[in-house]
């Protein structure tokens, strides 16, 4: 792309001089931004509020009998679709002496990669958002009231009703599997528009559970652009929006207070002299970002989130660091958007989530593809725990917040530098258990050297 082509009205010679981090952004490099409108949550404009999410939480629980008999590898949890929180103590000590860097505090991994159904974040906000339309169309035709055992909705009744409905959704991959596994175990009608980043895998999987998936040769957005137009010309089809829908956003956001209950089960004190810090991967930011904005409603300024992105996919960092959020893609600036991270490969952010989020949150960082396989491969070597690539974006972020200028500066502003021993950083993982065993065996091999600085060629 030329340096005189005008993206917004501005050269990128111009773009370049006004955003300083901007050209290492267009040569790929990693780099590590600090949000200058980061501010107190009291004085934050709050989009969604504490009552809907806690809501959200209701609803879930009432499909929670439903959900169990649905899916047995629910039953000893009553349904709930719950990830673990787990120390990684091998995993910090290989982070410090890779990177020559003192994490000061306790690491954290939280295996949403390990969600039950799903496996992977969206099993949070892709169920919930079919669930809750479920419930309507099940209300709105008298079958259903709050006060009933909502396992009733495994019967052939619901199910002959659900048929007569379809559901839509473009995905990259995560969010596809989460709405196609869930929503034809209902009975609907499913059709899963899949962008050219979508793992084959994927495709297979949700074919083999009667989903219809149609494949694109372009990105993300096509593939949203059409699940849109499909519903727009059916009105019994209901489209899942990931990069405005409002659903999906709370059901990431009742994570926020299951971790809660986690934190204080695991004895771990999160107040002003203990802060906690959360590195979620980010693709068009639905996920991450009702993870982070039901924490922030929770632990107000003792949570501190960073969203960790590919360096050729920075869309959330480009719009949160330009304000214009929806409104410009990496491709307008040359970043070609081809990454590893299938579920991270995104052109053009929400700007819902972007606005939601733009006083909350604390930084984006952006990691390299070679990065993601040598921590996969470490991860896997010392904690015998499997993710996807995607999901090891936010392990190299308690590294960054040390080692990057701007970091240190962050921790020196917030009043943290001197409480930072106390600190607790927890790494979103967020897909990957159920990656066939011949793909992870490539992924693993990617990373050739024990220190993970190459990895091999596709």
């Amino acid at each position: 792309m030329g340096d005189n082509e005008k993206v917004e009205g501005l050269t990128i010679e111009e773009w370049k001089t006004k955003y300083p981090l901007l050209p290492s952004m267009l040569e790929t490099d990693e780099v590590f931004w600090t949000n200058p409108g980061y501010d107190e949550i009291a004085k934050a404009t709050l989009l969604v509020t504490p009552e809907e999410v806690q809501d959200a939480e209701e609803r879930l629980r009432r499909f929670g009998s439903f959900i169990q008999l649905a899916f047995p590898e629910t039953s000893a949890a009553g349904g709930l679709i719950e990830s673990p929180l787990v120390p990684i103590k091998e995993m910090q000590k290989h982070l410090e002496a890779r990177f020559a860097s003192n994490i000061q505090g306790n690491l954290w991994l939280k295996c949403d990669s390990h969600l039950p159904i799903a496996g992977s974040i969206k099993a949070r906000g892709g169920i919930y958002e079919v669930l809750a339309h479920a419930e309507a169309l099940a209300q709105k035709h008298e079958m259903l009231q709050p006060n009933n055992d909502y396992a009733i909705l495994a019967t052939d009744a619901f199910r002959e009703l659900f048929s007569r409905y379809s559901i839509a959704v473009g995905s990259t991959g995560n969010l596809g599997l989460s709405i196609g596994i869930i929503s034809a175990k209902l009975g609907f009608q499913v059709t899963v528009h899949m962008s050219a980043d979508a793992k084959a895998w994927k495709k297979e999987l949700l074919r083999a559970k009667g989903v219809q998936v149609v494949e694109y040769a372009s990105d993300y957005g096509k593939a949203v652009e059409e699940g849109r137009k499909q519903a727009e010309a059916d009105p019994n089809c209901y489209f899942i929006d990931d990069e405005n829908s409002k659903r999906l956003f709370l059901g990431y956001a009742v994570a926020a207070g299951r971790l809660k209950k986690q934190v204080e089960e695991q004895q771990i004190t999160v107040d002003s002299d203990h802060p906690l810090f959360v590195y979620l991967p980010c693709g068009v930011g639905g996920g991450p970002g009702g993870v982070a904005y039901g924490l922030k409603l929770i632990y107000g300024d003792n949570v501190h989130c960073f969203f960790a992105e590919p360096t050729h996919s920075p869309c959330m960092l480009l719009g949160l660091m330009t304000g214009l959020h929806d409104k410009v893609s990496v491709q307008d600036f040359g970043i070609d958007n081809k990454t590893e991270a299938d579920g991270l490969a995104v052109g053009r952010p929400s700007r819902f989530v972007g606005k939601t989020m733009e006083n909350l949150l604390s930084g984006v960082y952006t990691v390299a593809d070679e990065e993601l396989y040598a921590l996969l491969r470490a991860l896997r070597d010392l904690e015998s725990i499997r993710l996807e690539p995607s999901a090891l974006a936010g392990m190299p972020g308690p590294v960054r917040l040390f080692q990057q200028e701007a970091g240190r500066h962050y921790l020196v502003k917030q009043g943290l530098t001197e409480k930072m021993n106390k600190a607790t950083h927890i790494v979103w993982a967020t897909g990957g258990s159920m990656v066939p065993e011949s793909i992870q065996e490539e992924y693993y091999a990617k990373a050739l050297d024990e220190n993970g600085k190459k990895y091999a060629s596709k």
